[in-house]
């Protein structure tokens, strides 16, 4: 299988074989349920709709109510499409779990993960571009060091040059973490560990590919 939705559960660390002590991410990935598959004649494209996480139907539009009917399951929150199943082989109403994915078969594995980052905010450039800031704290210096200093020349071309870097808000970007190890697979309790850091808060929405 070629990805799963899941949420962030948080961080914790184990020792490896060598005692090493390594920091990982939980994340529990699935069961998702296959929502809509699209084929190439119709759409244009293959790819399967996967939809995870419960809710109400009063909190699903009608239009949404319709679709998750048609494949045979409650509302769900998130709804990601993946390219690279075999449209062949699901079918509309299909639960796919993390055993599905085949991963630590003995062998290491590695997936790519993709989050919204923490959202920090309207930031500085010491911060947000790791800045170092201006001059000293003496000669006359005031307030200005953590500033961004010049921003170009004044007299031509009188303006500043598109993607200067300057204050801002930081975060809340979607990010992709890619490569990160496989360290081990709950499937029972749809688990999945994996070592370092993947964008986003606890209980945030990741997307997991093989």
């Amino acid at each position: 299988m070629p990805g799963l939705i899941g949420k962030k559960v948080g961080m914790t660390s184990f020792f490896d074989a060598d005692g090493k002590n390594i920091p990982c991410t939980v994340i529990e990935a699935g069961p998702c349920v296959v929502t809509q598959i699209r084929t190439v004649e119709k759409d244009g494209y293959a790819a399967v709709q996967l939809a995870y996480d419960e809710i109400s139907e009063k909190h699903a539009s009608k239009a949404l109510q319709g679709h998750f009917k048609k494949a045979g399951t409650t509302p769900k929150r998130k709804l990601v499409e993946f390219k690279g199943f075999d449209t062949t082989k699901v079918n509309l109403g299909d639960t796919i779990t993390v055993g599905d994915l085949d991963l630590n078969d003995g062998e290491i594995d590695w997936v790519d993960v993709t989050g919204i980052s923490k959202g920090k905010g309207f930031q500085g450039v010491v911060k947000r571009h790791g800045f170092q800031g201006v001059g000293g704290v003496t000669h006359g210096q005031h307030n200005r060091l953590r500033k961004p200093g010049s921003l170009g020349a004044s007299s031509w071309p009188s303006r500043v040059f598109p993607g200067m870097r300057m204050g801002g808000h930081m975060g809340g970007d979607r990010v992709k973490v890619q490569n990160l190890q496989v360290m081990k697979v709950v499937p029972e309790s749809n688990l999945l560990i994996l070592k370092g850091s993947v964008p986003g808060a606890k209980g945030s929405y990741v997307i997991v590919e093989d």
